[in-house]
């Protein structure tokens, strides 16, 4: 390797690298345990330092997801609001990074006027483009809370190991995923009664392209030398796939 090889090699790595850290934005429906900061908070946070002693630029930015079922089955749990839990979440988690050390740079949460504009914008996009079409589905209702119930909100037992607590998304036994169709003996998760099935309005995403987009980006990636062997997802996930990418006739 000549000098002038050398010079410019380290001219080019003085050069500091604008890194972006985007980490997992964890839901604001309980507090979160050493398992979640080993998984999926910490790592981020390693890297971020790293790149900040060599020099480089880093953002690193994350915070509180305060929209989902789990929010509202543990608000109705402690019988307060889904918003009032969320902000006590929130408020909660956001200390808990604070003494533990964490060097983000921004930590916010989906209620922020940016957030909400950013994402109805992106819907609306979407659906305008025609890559969201609205469809009907069947879903669990309870007679007496008069409501559909989403599928943590149901419970029964599992069609493949028995277990007499599954929820209508998975069985925490087995692992296996589920719709609450699939479950034996199924019943309310709030008042215990016997939902029935009904047909419920979704919006389902739709776009002929995006098998073409993911081989060729596969294919890009195993020319690059990036490893491609991911594992196949659930039967729950390829089911729904399948149902998503079918329109209405």
């Amino acid at each position: 390797m000549t000098d002038q090889t050398t010079d410019n090699q380290n001219q080019t790595n003085s050069q500091p690298e604008k890194i972006f850290v985007a980490v997992a934005w964890p839901y604001a429906s309980g507090p979160r345990h050493l398992g979640h900061v080993a998984g999926a908070y910490l790592p981020p946070d390693i890297f971020a330092r790293y790149h900040r002693m060599k020099g480089n630029r880093v953002l690193m930015v994350s915070g509180s997801d305060m929209n989902g079922t789990p929010i509202t089955v543990a608000a109705e749990k402690a019988g307060v609001s889904p918003n009032t839990w969320s902000q006590r979440v929130h408020r909660l988690n956001t200390d808990l990074w604070h003494r533990m050390g964490f060097t983000y740079d921004l930590f916010t949460d989906t209620t922020t006027p940016i957030h909400q504009k950013l994402v109805q914008d992106f819907f609306l996009r979407l659906l305008e483009k025609g890559y969201i079409f609205k469809d009907s589905t069947i879903a669990p209702y309870c007679l007496v809370d008069k409501r559909f119930l989403p599928d943590r909100y149901v419970e029964g037992i599992c069609p493949h190991c028995g277990y007499n607590k599954a929820r209508g998304d998975q069985c925490d036994n087995c692992g296996r995923p589920l719709d609450p169709i699939d479950l034996i003996d199924i019943h309310c998760g709030l008042c215990h009664s016997k939902p029935e099935f009904r047909e419920s309005e979704h919006f389902f995403p739709i776009c002929p392209n995006w098998r073409s987009l993911c081989s060729n980006g596969w294919a890009r990636a195993k020319s690059s030398g990036v490893p491609t062997s991911w594992p196949s997802p659930p039967t729950g996930y390829a089911r729904a796939s399948r149902r998503v990418l079918t329109p209405a006739t």
